[in-house]
């Protein structure tokens, strides 16, 4: 398999390039019978197209999903599901200076040696943050497939941005209230601080980094495939493939590093006939396999590297130094337009093992 493939059962992949002709995705294992329609994939794709908020680029793509194949009277046939957006809004010409000047922070220059100069340089190509329209409409199969079969609900939100952290908030905010501002965050006076830090930095020329925390309700006990796709690490290499990650954690995380053993073990207990855990520093997930506790995953973004400020790079044609300036339509910050692809790069992960550990049917009744 390449890169552009993930999945064992539950296979995704990506095609597109920002400024291509389209981005999407095919969807390969999904089972007969789930009702699908393209409103279920187009309200998950408005939550991530840019164009309609302020702390986001200003690029107008209408992302209007269309749907090719795989869906018949209004339900999946089980053969493969490949979905599209077309690229519309697209001004290549800011990025032909770019070709000989690679940006720093971005991947110019590594593709430009490990293509031999043939990757598209519009917008990035393949390695910009418009690939992940792609992720989202396979992520939106996957999220409604996981709801329909086992109950589960997956949450993502901004947790932190720019150094302000959301902490006064509760599940019942998370479902209310992260799409209530524009920078997805359940905590009211943390999003306004955001909201005033990220206007700050943008007029400065500036970007800033931050924290998607993603939380997944109802997942049963067991799954996962140790050694090498138990879930933790399934999820993390996943979630490292959208751009602008640098970090992943679960529970605890780094700082279960500074907690004593007794500090960190979530001792066991009975509730209601079921065998839980008190705490949740493993954040859902022992030995690589689900404990059927809340799967906790927190995801950090560096900031975005495009900026307005001057920054020193080199000449590839004349091999000198020089500085460049970026100019153009870019994120201040990709953490809130990021939550629902975290959403849906989990959902996709979590499909994939539960359809390999035989909890969903290859056909779907009623």
């Amino acid at each position: 398999m390449t890169g552009n493939i993930i999945g064992e059962r539950f296979v995704v992949v990506s095609f597109g390039e920002s400024h291509g002709k389209c981005v999407g995705a095919v969807i390969d294992g999904c089972p007969a019978g789930l009702e699908l329609s393209e409103a279920d994939i187009q309200s998950e794709l408005d939550l991530r197209r840019p164009g309609v908020s302020r702390v986001a680029s200003p690029r107008a793509e209408e992302d209007r999903v269309e749907i090719l194949s795989g869906i018949f009277e209004g339900r999946t046939t089980g053969s493969p599901i490949c979905m599209l957006v077309w690229n519309r809004d697209i001004d290549s010409e800011p990025y032909r200076m770019f070709v000989n000047r690679p940006r720093p922070g971005h991947a110019d220059y590594v593709a430009r040696v490990k293509y031999g100069g043939f990757a598209d340089w519009r917008g990035s190509g393949r390695f910009s943050g418009r690939i992940t329209a792609g992720l989202v409409m396979a992520g939106a199969v996957a999220k409604k497939l996981l709801s329909k079969t086992l109950g589960v609900e997956i949450m993502a939100y901004a947790l932190e941005i720019g150094g302000i952290r959301a902490k006064n908030f509760t599940l019942d905010d998370i479902r209310s209230k992260r799409y209530n501002n524009e920078v997805r965050c359940p905590d009211e006076a943390a999003a306004n601080e955001m909201i005033k830090r990220i206007n700050e930095v943008k007029e400065q020329g500036d970007s800033l980094g931050g924290i998607v925390e993603c939380q997944v309700l109802g997942l049963p006990v067991g799954l996962g495939e140790p050694i090498f796709s138990a879930l933790d690490s399934d999820l993390s290499k996943a979630l490292f493939a959208i751009p602008a990650v640098k970090g992943v954690e679960f529970g605890a995380g780094f700082a279960a590093a500074r907690l004593l053993g007794s500090q960190n073990n979530d001792p066991y207990t009975i509730v209601d006939g079921k065998v839980v855990t008190v705490t949740n520093n493993a954040g859902g997930v022992l030995g690589g396999i689900s404990t059927g506790m809340p799967l906790v995953v927190r995801v950090a973004f560096k900031p975005p590297s495009s900026i307005a400020k001057k920054q020193t790079t080199v000449d590839l044609s004349s091999m000198k130094e020089t500085e460049i300036e970026v100019k153009g339509r870019h994120d201040p910050t990709v953490v809130p337009r990021a939550v629902p692809v975290v959403e849906a790069v989990v959902a996709i992960v979590l499909a994939d093992h539960a359809i390999r550990a035989a909890l969903i049917p290859p056909v779907l009744r009623g």
